[in-house]
């Protein structure tokens, strides 16, 4: 093979080799302890908070009030983000994501 050969793979081929490839890079970081699992009783309290958020607060065992503290905004604006209603700002998830040790991701709900 060289620099020039060119390899043709139909879309669904080239998809399954990206979804491989990120699965495996997935795995060695679960393996690394890079990334953190939840047993099987956390993902149940997790479907069952009102919110992602809840969760991961009460999973790290910290009180609205410390937690809004550590991020630099209101318990009550945390108190209305727990229960489901929309009005922070990326920027604040992203430090609550920080404080939380977990990624914005985990936080919102649906994604």
């Amino acid at each position: 093979m060289t620099d020039n050969d060119t390899i043709t793979l139909s879309r669904t081929k080239y998809e399954d080799l990206i979804d491989t490839r990120d699965h495996a890079l997935a795995m060695r970081d679960v393996a690394g302890g890079a990334v953190e699992t939840l047993a099987s009783a956390e993902v149940d309290a997790c479907l069952a908070a009102a919110t992602p958020l809840a969760f991961w607060r009460q999973h790290r065992g910290l009180t609205q009030a410390a937690l809004a503290a550590n991020v630099a905004i209101a318990q009550s604006s945390l108190a209305r983000t727990e229960i489901g209603r929309p009005g922070l700002k990326v920027e604040t998830y992203a430090r609550l994501a920080k404080s939380l040790r977990t990624r914005i991701e985990n936080l919102l709900a649906g994604a």
